[in-house]
């Protein structure tokens, strides 16, 4: 089973909020889920992430990819830094 981290559209029209998830690649978009790792409000002014970084890192470690979008929030976020450093380390 392929996993992905990905968005899951939450929110009405027009309102967009987001549930980052890790979730089965045939799954669709909004179809079912593994685990809910965190959400992300584009509407806010600046757009307001809350991630729970050891479920993240978990995940990635267990070879779940992220899409480009979720790969953007976590780079900004910090957590594929210290992915990288983590594996990196002299």
């Amino acid at each position: 089973m392929a996993v992905k981290l990905r968005l899951k559209r939450m929110g009405s029209k027009r309102r967009p909020f987001y549930r980052i998830v890790a979730a089965d690649s045939r799954s669709p978009r909004d179809g079912r889920i593994i685990e809910a790792i965190g959400t992300y409000n584009p509407t806010t002014d600046p757009a307001q992430i809350r991630i729970d970084e050891e479920l993240a890192v978990k995940w990635i470690k267990n070879g779940a990819q992220p899409s480009d979008t979720v790969r953007n929030i976590l780079s900004k976020e910090g957590i594929m830094k210290r992915l990288h450093e983590e594996k990196y380390k002299k």
